[in-house]
């Protein structure tokens, strides 16, 4: 789903449906399951928003600034104008983040 406060447009978070605190609570077939759909994910992201690149982050435990204990990862899409910086996050409205989440559904 569409993170509510994006790094940049098309900020996504990839959510296994099985609870595990940390990617080290997961088993290797569940682990390999939840990172083989992000290429797919992330060619729709860049198709629909027309980022060049994406970063991936994944945290693991309150150190690593993990803030929701469920496992997730960040897909985030990356601009030739902004390259790889973490700009400041901004709250796209309700309509933006729709309107974004119909056009990657419709290239996934």
């Amino acid at each position: 789903f569409l993170d509510k406060y994006p790094i940049d447009k098309g900020h996504v978070l990839v959510v296994p449906k099985i609870h595990h605190e940390k990617i080290t609570d997961m088993e290797e077939k569940n682990v390999g399951e939840l990172f083989s759909i992000i290429p797919k994910i992330a060619k729709a992201i860049m198709k629909s928003t027309g980022a060049i690149a994406f970063s991936l982050a994944q945290n693991n435990g309150r150190a690593a600034k993990q803030i929701i204990p469920h496992v997730h990862v960040h897909i985030i899409p990356r601009y030739a104008e902004m390259g790889a910086v973490w700009t400041k996050r901004t709250i796209p409205s309700t309509e933006e983040l729709d309107a974004l989440a119909n056009s990657i559904k419709s290239n996934f």
